[in-house]
């Protein structure tokens, strides 16, 4: 299902980040590993560079002696592989969101790594409420944060459909699993949920639907008699009525 398929994703971004298509992921606060592709690096070369877009330096490699050299916008945030040539920053700001290079120097100058880092918050706890009076075993359910809703509707045998919907890289699902509602927050790097018991609160006892049922009866009788006892004294009031004129 495709719950299932989300759920593994997000797990796979969790603290690390991942790349999907062109974008890496990363959570607030987390780190993320930068790797070059190795088939592009030529068997000689001077140096590595890494860079941010802005073509800040952040660590320099030099082959011939084997040396790092981290610069001072990211100084105590870096970690620099120096058998895979991979980058890893540590401690990601929104700020530090955009695309990282890996350049060689030497004979020829070339790119062997580009990589498009977004740096995202931890989604927020959805709210899962009920909108409904369970009277009548039809419910409807209210999934929500600041920015998406989803309403969906239980009936009696308890059965719902999977409702997704998304704003940007944020997705909200509503799903049922045995006797639970599920309600899902999620986006590449986090997920959160809020859930409750259908049974209790939606599905209509078969003890119930005949209290309901008999109550409803009795209203009804009670009501009619009302109504007939009404209509008899006005009628009954209109002939003294008329009567005591008529004799005046």
């Amino acid at each position: 299902m495709v719950s299932w398929q989300l759920l593994t994703y997000l797990l796979l971004a969790y603290s690390t980040g991942f790349s999907t298509e062109d974008t890496v992921f990363v959570k607030t606060g987390d780190f993320v590993e930068l790797n070059i592709q190795r088939d592009k690096l030529p068997d000689e070369f001077d140096d590595i560079v890494w860079q941010n877009e802005k073509s800040q330096t952040i660590v320099k490699y030099s082959n011939e002696y084997k040396r790092v050299k981290d610069y001072d916008d990211y100084k105590d945030r870096v970690d620099f592989n120096t058998k895979s040539f991979s980058l890893t920053l540590k401690n990601m700001k929104k700020t530090d969101s955009g695309v990282y290079t890996a350049r060689i120097t030497g004979n020829r100058n070339k790119d062997v790594a580009e990589h498009r880092v977004s740096v995202i918050d931890a989604v927020e706890a959805p709210v899962l409420t009920v909108n409904s009076d369970s009277s009548s075993g039809l419910c409807n359910f209210t999934c929500k944060t600041d920015s998406i809703t989803i309403n969906t509707v239980i009936n009696n045998s308890s059965s719902c459909s999977e409702e997704v919907t998304s704003s940007g890289v944020y997705n909200l699902s509503v799903r049922c699993i045995n006797d639970f509602i599920i309600c899902n927050h999620s986006n590449p790097v986090s997920w959160k949920n809020d859930k409750k018991t259908i049974e209790p609160i939606c599905i209509v006892s078969p003890e119930k639907r005949t209290s309901t049922e008999k109550s409803s009866r009795l209203y009804w009788l009670i009501r009619n008699i009302c109504i007939s006892l009404g209509l008899f004294g006005t009628v009954v009031g209109l002939l003294c009525f008329y009567k005591n004129k008529k004799g005046t």
